[in-house]
């Protein structure tokens, strides 16, 4: 693939190197370091002149490092004469503070606040994962491709749930209805979801569910899972309701704070999470964890657009 450079952030360096490899090429030299004083500093270490770059950075961790760092990649690969910029941010940051409530309303609207960084940075194109809500595509005033994980995630129920005819998949809040839904009906099966009321943040008061899971294997699907207080509860309230296992599918596994803790002493089967975000260490603390590769689908998708074919394939499709 002449004229294309892939570039990788500290974020997740794994993810990185599995999509180069994916495409037979190598990750371009770059050299991040911090000052004494805690300042980034980015060192593209070979010529992007003319070359259409890509710059792999994921929203976890240390996300204001990582989201300063992608902004100062794409900014040092912008006028060191590079043709075209795409970020490649599985994981987009600060994707949940998308729209003021009606409660706190002096809230701030920061997923537009990191579009206009993005853009401002010099990007001319977003690759992202699963967005938390897909209007944040329009926050962009350049074009987004945001990617799903459920053609993998199909995928997965099919080749590990022996009795995925006969399950039910679940949403634990009326958000993700639609994402449920979607899946359900691929699978040609049931869904429920369950409503929640929340008290403040990251803190569920009480749960509705409005379903049947009687006897079924619950399949709880979910965007992302960051203390894991909403999945673990609602694992409990579809036992109580007469599951036979409960399954938890999420794009993004976050798991912060105690997070680890509460699965640990959950009565999941498993939870399956795509490496958007590193789990390597949170897989050594918790054996329930298990990974879907999503590389294959970043890969793809990059390959489509250097080489200006169509994405919608990867909508529905795992590629090979």
């Amino acid at each position: 693939m002449p004229n294309i450079k892939i570039f990788s952030g500290s974020s997740h360096p794994d993810l990185g190197q599995k999509i180069a490899d994916r495409l037979g090429l190598e990750l371009g030299k770059v050299v991040t370091k911090k000052f004494s004083n805690q300042e980034t500093c980015v060192e593209i270490g070979e010529s992007v002149r003319g070359e259409d770059v890509y710059i792999v950075q994921s929203g976890c961790g240390e996300i204001n490092d990582n989201l300063m760092e992608l902004l100062i990649m794409i900014n040092a690969c912008k006028i060191a004469s590079a043709s075209r910029v795409t970020a490649v941010i599985p994981c987009f940051p600060y994707a949940r503070q998308d729209k003021k409530d009606k409660v706190g309303s002096r809230a701030p609207i920061s997923a537009k606040l990191v579009a206009n960084m993005l853009s401002v940075s010099g990007a001319d194109h977003i690759i992202t994962m699963d967005l938390h809500a897909s209007q944040i595509q329009g926050f962009f005033d350049i074009p987004v491709d945001n990617l799903y994980a459920e053609p993998a995630v199909l995928k997965w129920i099919k080749e590990n749930i022996n009795e995925w005819k006969n399950c039910t998949i679940v949403s634990p809040d009326a958000g993700g209805a639609k994402r449920v839904t979607s899946i359900a009906d691929r699978l040609n099966v049931d869904f429920a979801l369950i409503h929640k009321e929340r008290k403040k943040a990251n803190e569920v008061d009480r749960m509705v569910l409005v379903g049947d899971v009687k006897d079924r294997v619950a399949i709880l699907v979910d965007d992302m899972a960051d203390t894991c207080g909403t999945i673990c509860h609602a694992a409990d309230k579809l036992l109580s309701a007469g599951a036979t296992k409960v399954y938890a599918i999420l794009t993004h596994g976050i798991f912060s704070g105690p997070a680890i803790t509460r699965i640990n002493n959950a009565c999941f089967e498993a939870v399956v999470v795509t490496n958007t975000i590193p789990q390597e260490e949170k897989m050594k603390h918790c054996s329930k964890i298990q990974v879907i590769d999503i590389s294959m689908i970043l890969a793809e998708a990059i390959r489509r657009t250097h080489n200006g074919e169509s994405v919608s394939y990867l909508f529905s499709h795992v590629p090979l």
